[in-house]
This record gives structure tokens, sequence and C-alpha cells, in this order.
């Protein structure tokens, strides 16, 4: 069995403000997402995980997400895999722009990748489609299940919140049209899945799991 655990990134500048990062913005993490990394890895630390790696989205709140983590975890030489294939949802014209903007200016679009993802016309906005996006990111999660077999072996995803709610409803068989069912995901937070059959199928163990934070969560730190 190999048990994934799944990690948005933490909260950044840009995520404060509203605005959509995408696969080509990004910004610094904000001061306090160092103290939430560090609750996340004492919780993971207090379950007795031990971890056969990270891999993470190579865009730089990913990375330093992922390598903060590491170093929280007290595991040495816990390898750490770039994967550009884990990378956020390409958003094409609404990138770098604000909810706010995006919504006056595409607001089909806008409404339909939030709330009706088997409704998103992704060429509008010179977007990657959710099909797109979900087979470059189960290739990856199907390879890692594949090359750590054994049983119990965790593995720790650090990615994006729109990308990985799009990701891990279809590993669960979710339908396009439902995969915001569960809702989003918040920065920093945890969610679980597990494998019995090399990526074949896969079972929710938690999903957006946020208590180690310690702290009430608004509208800015979900996607």
């Amino acid at each position: 069995m190999t048990n994934f655990f799944f990690v948005r990134h933490g909260k950044t500048e840009w995520n404060l403000e509203g605005r959509l990062q995408g696969a080509h913005g990004d910004s610094p993490l904000l001061p306090a997402s160092y103290r939430d990394i560090t609750r996340l890895a004492n919780y993971l630390k207090h379950e007795r995980l031990h971890f056969q790696a990270i891999y993470t989205s190579p865009l730089l709140r990913a990375q330093t997400t992922a390598v903060f983590i590491s170093e929280n975890l007290n595991q040495p030489n816990l390898p750490i895999y770039l994967e550009k294939d884990l990378r956020e949802f390409n958003l094409g014209l609404m990138e770098g722009k604000t909810y706010q903007e995006v919504e006056g200016k595409y607001p089909h679009e806008v409404d339909a990748f939030r709330y009706r993802p088997d409704q998103f016309q992704a060429e509008r906005i010179q977007a990657e489609s959710f099909s797109q996006l979900i087979l470059r990111m189960r290739r990856v999660i199907v390879a890692i299940s594949q090359r750590y077999p054994q049983d119990s072996a965790n593995i720790l995803v650090v990615s994006h919140g729109a990308a990985l709610t799009a990701l891990m409803q279809s590993l669960l068989g979710t339908p396009l049209k439902d995969l915001r069912k569960d809702g989003g995901l918040a920065n920093t937070s945890l969610t679980e899945l597990a494998t019995h059959d090399q990526g074949r199928t896969f079972q929710k163990i938690r999903w957006n799991e946020t208590s180690y934070l310690g702290k009430k969560l608004g509208a800015s730190d979900s996607v």
C-alpha cells in the first residue's frame, strides 16, 4: 500500500491579495506561513510517520514549503524531487489578476472554473483544461505508486490548491462535474489518499485537514 500525503503550499502574498498565481505567477510565502508549515511538520511527527520521499511542484511557493517541511521532520537524507507536472493550472489570461478583476472580465469562465468544471472552456482564456491538468498530474502519481509498491510506503506531495483538488478527486473516481463536492483546499492543508493496487484505485483517508494550524481560516486561505 502506498500512502500519499498531499499538501497545499503555504499562504503567499498573492493569496492574501486574492490574486490568481497559476502556473506562471508566483509570490513569496508570508512570514506566518513558516509557522504553519512547522505546525504541519510537528503534526506529522506526532503521528510517527516515516516518509520515503517528497515530491514537489517546481514553483517556488511549493518548493519552499517542501524544503521547510523536510527541515522540520527530522528525517535526515529525505529526498526531495521536483516534478514539473505537479505545477498549478495554467490559467492563461487570468494569471496575475485579482478575483475581482477576472470576475468582471471573464465571468463565465471564472464561474465554470470554480463551480462547474465540466463546463469550463479553457481555450477562451488561453488556459489549460481540467482534462489536460488531470492527465499530466495522474501520470506522476501512478508512476510514484509503482516506484514505491511496498507496504506502508509514505509519500509527501506538495502542490497547489486548484490542481490538487482536481487531481485527488479524479484519483477517487469523482466525475468532472463534481470535482468541488468536498470543497477546496486551505493553505498548508493535508489530504491523505491510499492505493493498494499501485495507482489503479485510491481511497480517501482524510480531506483538507487543518486542525494543527490552531486558527480560524478566512476566505483568502482556501481555493
